[in-house]
This record gives C-alpha cells, sequence and structure tokens, in this order.
C-alpha cells in the first residue's frame, strides 16, 4: 500500500461538481492498493498516518499526531501511486492492484480509520475527482507498506 499524506488547512474533494468530502485542519490522504497488498499492510498504513507526528506542539515542533489534535482525514483513492516510470513514457500500472481488491482495501482502510473514531471525508471510488486543499508548512509525507522508500 502506497500513500501520500499531506498536512493541510482544508481540503476538499469533487465529483461531477460535487462535494464528496470535505475537512478543515488535518490530513489528506492519497491512497494506492498494491498487487500485494494484504490487510495487514492496510493495519500498518492506518497505525502509521493516524500516529505520525507531523503537527506543531506548543513549541513549534512537530511532535503531536492526527490523534492528539482531533485532526481529520480526507481519503482519496488513487491507483497512479503505483505507477512504474523506470522504462519509457508510459507509466505501467502491473503493480496495482485490480479494481476489486483495490475497492476492498481502500474501503477497509476507511473502516479501520472509523474504527478508531477519526473524522473522515473521502472521495469516491473510480471516479473522476477534484480534490483541493491548502498544504499546511508544506508538510507532504511518503508512505509504502512493502518499504519501497
Amino acid at each position: 500500500m502506497r500513500a501520500v499524506i499531506q498536512r493541510v488547512s482544508q481540503a476538499q474533494v469533487m465529483v461531477d461538481g460535487l462535494a464528496t468530502g470535505a475537512i478543515a485542519e488535518g490530513l489528506v490522504v492519497l491512497l494506492g492498493v498494491h498487487a500485494q497488498d494484504t490487510s495487514q499492510d492496510t493495519a500498518w498504513m492506518v497505525d502509521k498516518i493516524l500516529n505520525l507526528r507531523i503537527f506543531a506542539d506548543e513549541q513549534g515542533l512537530m511532535n503531536r499526531s492526527l490523534l492528539d489534535t482531533g485532526g481529520a482525514l480526507l481519503v482519496v483513492s488513487q491507483f497512479t501511486l503505483l505507477g512504474d516510470c523506470r522504462k519509457g513514457r508510459r507509466p505501467s500500472w502491473h503493480e496495482a492492484a485490480p479494481p476489486e481488491k483495490a475497492k476492498a482495501m481502500y474501503e477497509a482502510f476507511l473502516a479501520l480509520c472509523r474504527e478508531r473514531q477519526v473524522p473522515l471525508a473521502s472521495g469516491v471510488f473510480q471516479a473522476m475527482m477534484q480534490v483541493s486543499l491548502c498544504n499546511d508548512g508544506p508538510v507532504t509525507i511518503l508512505l509504502d507498506s512493502h518499504k519501497n522508500f
């Protein structure tokens, strides 16, 4: 599982001109599912994201997590994170999970976040979406449950 996490002051996702999700302060998570991912990857990713200490404390140091701040998550499925661009000019999607598996794991990710009672908004799986956000910092973190980076 691969994710791009951005700390934001606000964000929203639109589908066909309608907002399907919006948050104030928190994290935007662009989430891609790898063909070899399991439920362990999902659990690892949720735990890692919710506990990343990337919010400022009283001294201005990044020592607080999303759970500490009570911030929200906006989670958007994005299979293009699994694009392999090492050869040629067109990305290869061979590492991306097929849609049925990706959708199930995306929904499992959302369910685990809900279990942790995190304020949550999301995009629409396989829809063309427009994501707008105000990156706070800017802070952007890359995660890969297979530890490729």
